[in-house]
């Protein structure tokens, strides 16, 4: 399936291998394929679509003149207003036609977007699971049965299933960074008041913000430049640092990190959210324990304080009016702020200060905040059976966010060892959105996401997908190049003695080979500790069930190269093909299964290195 990431796109355009038409086309037949996913609300008419197409083609025809979102096919969260087409906000009854478009949407479609259809969501965007909708509950597309999380499920799930390139969400408590984590995407929160919210049906207007997801931190940024800006008639509206199209080239920062993060027993998250803070060191940020208590506890004020009148104040009116019209889970959460008064409204504002000037100080001492998105995940019908408390959960890094007046970029972090999917947040202050574009791109860099050249490149580069990073303890090679990697260049995958600051790593420095960052596995290996030899060496072994993802790193070398370390493997060892998280596939140092028989499984280490730093302090015992 060929990707539509902007700047493929932008390529394709440009050589004239496709045209609008064509690439509108291409997404009706990947629609089509899905088949009833629950994704759509309201698809435009095809005939629609593809003469919209058409029109960009006559429109600007000099591929030099062309906006810079000409023929990029997005979706939009359908509680935001499009002219013409219904704004249900996931409740039929409550639908209407608007005559004019969110000045958001007017933005995009001046820049050459192409509108494909508004998407499902929680109903009232209240909700965090993509389970409260009567159009039905999207699933992730990474793992069946897993929730996608909301409330703008339907808008990740197009991204992430490669429907469209990008699509509007919106995000109050968490609804475009939850569903980001949970479908594999990039979710991009402005500062509130960067990007305007006319045309949004409101949950919490003081709080509300218009969100991009895309599969890049730099297609997100793209994006949110076009829409960014004041809007006079906005009473949210403010003037805010406005981003550059193009993240910036990151530098080391202080990032501030949960001293006692809370994964609510899921231990393979906590593994994973320890990998993602070993990244971030190892690109160079330093990281700074932080408390993360006062943060928390604004958080508990959006659903246990005044701010839940608030959502009251945007559609009670019909909620309560039309009781068995509304989905009952969101009919329950609307119904506790029922009893909310002007006196709890104030106590709330000055909760509030006093816990904003307690997280002030964790402000003075880093620049950048990481969090896990979410700390577990759930199936739909975990989902189900308890869609309150699971909610909260979902929402325990998110809820604080827009209360604390932060910008926020989630991005993917790989797979958990119950093959999960993970994702880190980085948050700053308002005014902060670009700040984050540059180590977050990194960090999705190092994960298997797009590396965006210098000055946003017409050509696509194809890198080879990395999940995993460096360690602060070790030296685990340098980070992934922003150059293209040849395709003609072999890919190797080095598992334990021949990483870097191990013993044998001189034999790759002898063949010239070029650090290309680290990765995970594919969840089909386990990996063991290999009994004798004057080097001690792991054995990569390829298992038919029980398989878990291994860290490894990514080596460029030439061809010859690479037969001339074949000569040199010793048995039980040999050169095979690697498969690697994502997809792709690299050479690799592979153990014939027989000498697993005599070794140590030492999978649930989850890498060579951290295997040897836990002999350090508390020796296995063989």
């Amino acid at each position: 399936m060929t990707p539509l990431d902007l700047d493929g796109l932008t390529h394709r355009y440009r050589t004239g291998s496709a045209c609008p038409a064509d690439v509108a086309e291409e997404v009706l037949g990947r629609i089509a394929a899905r088949g009833d996913d629950h994704v759509w609300i309201t698809l435009r008419p095809a005939a629609d679509l593809l003469g919209d197409a058409a029109a960009l083609a006559l429109r600007w025809p000099d591929p030099h003149s062309r906006p810079p979102l000409y023929g990029v096919p997005f979706a939009v969260k359908d509680n935001v207003d499009v002219a013409g087409l219904p704004t249900t906000a996931a409740c039929p009854d409550y639908a209407y036609v608007p005559d004019r478009s969110a000045p958001l949407v007017d933005r995009l479609l001046a820049a050459g977007a192409l509108l494909v259809g508004k998407t499902n969501l929680d109903q009232f965007a209240t909700g965090l699971s993509g389970t409260r909708s009567p159009y039905g509950a999207c699933e992730s597309p990474l793992v069946p049965g897993l929730i996608s999380g909301g409330s703008s499920s339907g808008s990740a799930v197009a991204v992430g299933a490669g429907l469209v390139t990008f699509a509007i969400g919106t995000d109050t408590a968490g609804s475009g960074r939850v569903p980001a984590a949970l479908t594999g995407t990039v979710g991009v929160k402005p500062s509130r008041g960067l990007v305007s919210t006319l045309g949004v049906v409101p949950a919490c207007a003081s709080l509300d913000c218009p969100s991009v997801f895309a599969r890049s931190v730099a297609d997100g940024l793209a994006v949110l430049s076009v829409i960014a800006g004041p809007e006079p008639a906005d009473p949210w509206s403010r003037v805010l640092p406005l981003p550059s199209p193009v993240p910036p080239a990151a530098r080391p920062l202080r990032i501030g990190v949960p001293y006692s993060p809370e994964f609510f027993g899921d231990t393979a998250a906590a593994v994973a959210f320890e990998g993602a803070v070993r990244r971030l060191a190892g690109l160079g940020h330093r990281l700074v324990p932080v408390d993360l208590d006062p943060f928390l506890a604004v958080g508990r004020l959006l659903y246990d304080g005044p701010w839940l009148a608030e959502r009251i104040a945007a559609v009670g009116d019909f909620v309560f009016r039309n009781p068995d019209r509304v989905h009952p889970v969101t009919l329950k959460v609307l119904s506790n702020g029922g009893d909310l008064s002007a006196v709890d409204a104030f106590e709330g504002l000055y909760r509030l200060r006093a816990l904003r000037a307690r997280t002030r100080q964790a402000w003075a001492s880093m620049d950048v905040l990481a969090v896990p998105t979410v700390p577990t995940t759930y199936t739909v019908a975990e989902m189900l059976d308890d869609p309150i408390e699971r909610n909260g959960v979902l929402g325990h890094y998110t809820t604080f966010t827009n209360l604390l007046d932060l910008a926020a970029i989630s991005v993917p972090a790989g797979r958990t060892a119950t093959g999960r999917p993970h994702g880190i947040t980085l948050l700053g202050p308002a005014g902060s959105d670009e700040l984050l574009a540059g180590p977050a791109a990194a960090f999705h860099a190092l994960t298997g996401g797009p590396v965006a050249p210098p000055g946003r490149s017409s050509v696509r580069t194809d890198e080879p997908a990395t999940r995993s990073g460096p360690s602060s303890a070790r030296n685990d090679g340098p980070a992934a190049p922003a150059g293209h990697v040849p395709d003609t260049q072999p890919v190797l995958a080095v598992v334990g003695a021949h990483r870097s600051g191990q013993p044998l790593h001189g034999e790759l420095t002898a063949l010239g080979a070029t650090g290309l960052g680290t990765a995970l596995t594919a969840p089909l290996y386990r990996l063991y500790a290999l009994n004798g030899g004057e080097v001690a060496r792991p054995g990569l072994v390829r298992v038919a069930t029980g398989g878990v993802p291994v860290e490894v790193e990514l080596y460029g070398l030439s061809p010859s190269a690479l037969g001339a370390l074949l000569t040199r493997i010793a048995p039980p060892l040999s050169l095979g093909t690697v498969q690697l998280d994502g997809g792709r596939t690299a050479h690799g140092f592979l153990c014939e299964a027989y000498a697993a028989d005599e070794a140590t499984d030492i999978s649930r280490h989850g890498s060579w290195p951290d295997y040897l730093l836990s002999r350090a302090s508390a020796p296995d015992p063989i």
